[in-house]
Order: C-alpha cells, then structure tokens, then sequence
C-alpha cells in the first residue's frame, strides 16, 4: 500500500493559503494601480501573470489528491515560483536600471501570451522600469513579490519530498 507524502494532510492548508496569497497579490497590484495610479512595467505584469499561474496551480493541488498529483504541482509551484522569483530579481536589479524595459524578455513573455491586449486593464506594461520603481514601508514592491514567490517555491518543495518511511 502506498503511504502519503509526509505531512500530507498539511497540504491542503498549504495549497489553499499558496492561492489565496497569489491571488491577494494580484488584488493588490490592480489597486495600487487602479486607484493609487502605480503604472505597472513589463515585469510587474509578467508577475502578475506568475501569481495567477501559481494560483491555479495551488487549486489543482486541492483537487488532485495523492501522490501523483502532490509531485505534479510540486513541481509546478516550484517552476513558477523560480520563474517569479527571477523576474522580481531582474525587475529590481536589471530593468529598474534602464531607462526602458520595452521588448524585454518580460515584454515579449506577455506580448505573445496576447493577454496585453485582451485585458490591458490587468496585463498592459504602461510605464518603463525605472519609472515603476515603488517602495511600500521602505521596501521595494518587487521584494515583497520576490517572498511570495519564494514561498510558493517552498511550498512545492515540500510537496515533493519523499514519503516517510
């Protein structure tokens, strides 16, 4: 018989919080940007993208029981979570620097998932990346994504670890 993953009757808590984080995170950036008037750049709405990606992934988790589905979205978790991760970075470290982030890696990511112009009012970039630059508490926005994403990654980290013995 097969035994689950251990502390596998955490992972719904886990998964269910993962979604809810991703999806407060996006919540919060269209009202920064919708109400307090932060333009978002290019990677700010490719992480955007990452948190509802990341969302999505943590609710199949809740749905697909077992072994199998808890290695699956491990692996998505972590996958985003590291892609998220490394757009927070590069946001930060990389494009903030430049005078534009236009046809960046996160430009052309969200020009040809098409979403830019399906929902501009989600996914169009409508400033450049040193013009983004936002600080909440005297930390840089994209730091507070970066933790997320982070956390996300843990998260699946854990739900890959193999079965106790």
């Amino acid at each position: 018989m097969a035994r689950p993953l251990a502390g596998a009757r955490h992972a719904p808590r886990l998964l269910a919080a993962t979604a809810g984080l991703c999806l407060a995170a996006v919540a919060a950036a269209l009202v920064t940007q919708h109400v307090f008037d932060m333009q978002p750049c290019a990677f700010c709405v490719l992480q955007r993208l990452v948190f509802l990606a990341l969302a999505a992934v943590a609710l199949l988790g809740l749905a697909w029981r077992g072994v199998l589905g808890q290695r699956v979205v491990g692996l998505g978790l972590l996958g985003l979570g590291g892609l998220g991760a490394v757009a927070a970075l590069w946001q930060h470290f990389v494009a903030a620097a430049s005078a534009s982030c236009a046809m960046s890696w996160a430009d052309r990511i969200m020009g040809a998932t098409g979403l830019d112009f399906a929902l501009p009012e989600v996914f169009a970039a409508y400033a450049n990346c040193a013009d983004a630059k936002a600080w909440l508490l005297g930390v840089p926005y994209e730091f507070y994504s970066l933790a997320l994403f982070i956390g996300a990654l843990l998260v699946g980290l854990w739900l890959l670890r193999a079965p106790r013995s």
